[in-house]
């Protein structure tokens, strides 16, 4: 079968492209390609390497197929040892094809590493923040990605083998790469009958025809053959268990919602990653980032959930507003009320569970002529017909023919004569490489201004007056700069964790009564029966808390503030 020169030019640049791809990793790390699992892995090592007095890099776990699971961790140790600051934790590439998500990460990774020293503000968050990087969350899904051939949305799943075809077999029956060109395309068969015919504008799109229209084609799927030998064609891929339905928390079985698995945490990847996130209490802000659609998705994931405190929807409320300015174009939506329900998934697991504030980032691909609005959410399932003529437009005229391949001519061994041609794999759902610094640069500077908001707790002792012999009426004020409080509202009312801890105490210093101190002008406190050294609250956003206590005796007096999400604060005063 011959191939036409324009398939071949187009074959040359996608092997010129992947080319260039396997070039030797170097600092500063480059953001014009997309980095393979084991290039990703080296710019980690060498970041770590280049960055070991900032960095700490360490395996996760595996995955199903042995490949490691990294992430690495950004803070400053002369600032404070990491679980005594607020933790920012960002991951990526859940889904398999989701590869613009690592690309985030490490160019986030890249960016603090880099500035820290130069840059006032990225000074400042790795000062106040503990960074937790882990930039692919479905490594073997990356790396089939870029090995085998693929359509746009498949390889998303966590390799675990289902037989979809219930044969007694798994995975046995893949697309097929029919015309060797490193893409999984769509067949088309010429037929009066079919229910599809040329559009006059475009004789590359096919349009439904009208009612009392003859057809020209009929649609045959992704390319492929009966590999079974079962009368079906591509029906049994690698098995479908979505890393973003498989946590712990919320989870339903598959006859509820396709991808979940057998059971939570049934994805080894996912499973380590859970334990992982749990053991770091400090972590307070997550991004996990996925395509398509252009959004910063809130929870709750689910209706039945209902709405998060008024406290937690103020935070989100100017986190996300603020996201949309940094990144023009997308938008800030509820993931069940806006997209769709999911259950099992990450967002809902650690706001539930770890007692965080979380964003699903959507990245958007954006290969769209100038001035055209950004899709609806709703259109990362299927492109209408003037979208598909637009983004044909960007394919013809921006980047030269690199995403599309024209129809050719195949002899079909069950079908006959048929055409393949469509959409690759590089296509859609991902930015092309030239626009690649623009998306990671902006989506990273959402994250950077999200860690900015994370509490910074001042603590002070804002009255001390003798009251008697030895005896001291003494305040002290909790206060918090930034719009973030020091545990979420969701978590103080589900006693997610434990509150801050006031500790008031010293040698030769006794602690008679304290309280919370509800109005300094009628001194209205609430005294706490046992244990008066020992306060519980939560410091919220851009606001205050103060306490009164009653101690006998001289010396310094200790005052230590305990946080798990928002650090450690020690100070002292003279009696």
């Amino acid at each position: 079968m011959k191939i036409k020169s324009h398939c071949l030019i187009v074959l040359f640049l996608s092997v010129l492209t992947f080319t260039r791809a396997q070039q030797q990793v170097e600092l500063p790390l480059r953001f014009d390609h997309y980095y393979t699992y084991e290039q990703m892995v080296t710019a980690l090592k060498l970041l770590n390497k280049t960055y070991p007095e900032l960095t700490t890099l360490e395996v996760v776990g595996k995955s199903e197929e042995g490949r490691e699971i990294y992430v690495i961790t950004i803070n400053n140790k002369a600032t404070g040892a990491p679980f005594d600051k607020p933790g920012v934790y960002i991951d990526g590439n859940i889904h398999g094809n989701e590869i613009q998500a690592s690309e985030v990460c490490l160019y986030l990774a890249n960016r603090l590493l880099e500035n820290f020293g130069k840059n006032e503000k990225i000074t400042e968050v790795i000062n106040k923040n503990t960074w937790y990087i882990l930039p692919c969350v479905n490594v073997d899904g990356r790396a089939h990605f870029f090995t085998d051939p693929n359509d746009p949305s498949s390889g998303r799943s966590i390799r675990i083998p289902v037989d979809d075809d219930r044969d007694g077999l798994v995975d046995e029956d893949y697309p097929d790469d029919l015309d060797k060109d490193g893409n999984i395309t769509t067949m088309r068969k010429k037929d009066p009958f079919g229910k599809y015919k040329t559009d006059p504008d475009d004789s590359r799109l096919l349009i439904p025809v009208k009612a009392g229209e003859m057809g020209e084609w009929s649609l045959l799927g992704e390319e492929g053959i009966d590999n079974d030998e079962d009368g079906k064609i591509n029906e049994d891929s690698e098995g479908y268990v979505d890393g973003n339905r498989n946590w712990g928390y919320s989870w339903n079985p598959p006859y509820v919602q396709s991808g979940s698995g057998l059971y939570p945490f049934s994805a080894t990847g996912i499973r380590a990653i859970g334990k992982w996130v749990l053991n770091h209490p400090n972590i307070i802000m997550a991004y996990a980032f996925h395509n398509s659609g252009g959004m910063f998705l809130r929870g709750p994931s689910i209706k039945v959930a209902g709405e998060l405190p008024a406290g937690d929807i103020a935070v989100y409320d100017y986190l996300g507003k603020n996201n949309e300015q940094i990144v023009p174009g997308y938008r800030y939506l509820i993931s069940w009320k806006d997209l769709y329900p999911t259950y099992g998934d990450f967002t809902d697991f650690i706001n539930n569970l770890a007692g965080t504030y979380s964003f699903v980032g959507e990245l958007t691909a954006s290969g769209r002529p100038i001035n055209t609005p950004e899709p609806s959410p709703q259109s990362m399932f299927g492109a209408g017909p003037q979208q598909e003529k637009e983004r044909l437009m960007f394919n013809d005229n921006v980047v030269q023919g690199e995403l599309y391949m024209p129809w050719k001519k195949f002899n079909h061994p069950a079908y006959g004569e048929i055409e393949i041609g469509g959409w690759v794999k590089m296509s859609s759902r991902l930015p092309h490489p030239f626009m690649l610094q623009d998306m990671v640069h902006r989506v990273s500077s959402a994250v950077i201004f999200s860690a900015e908001q994370t509490p910074e707790i001042k603590v002070e002792v804002t009255e001390k007056k003798s009251v008697g012999k030895d005896l001291y009426q003494v305040t002290v004020r909790l206060s918090n700069s930034r719009p973030m409080p020091s545990m979420t509202y969701l978590a103080l009312k589900n006693n997610i964790y434990p509150k801050d801890i006031l500790r008031v105490n010293g040698q030769g210093i006794i602690v008679l009564s304290g309280g919370l101190l509800v109005n300094q002008y009628n001194n209205n406190v609430e005294y706490k029966e046992n244990k008066p050294d020992v306060q519980f609250c939560q410091v919220p956003g851009l606001g205050k808390v103060e306490y009164r206590f009653i101690v006998s005796g001289k010396g310094k007096l200790s005052i230590e503030y305990i946080s798990r999400k928002a650090g450690r604060k020690t100070i002292q005063a003279d009696l």
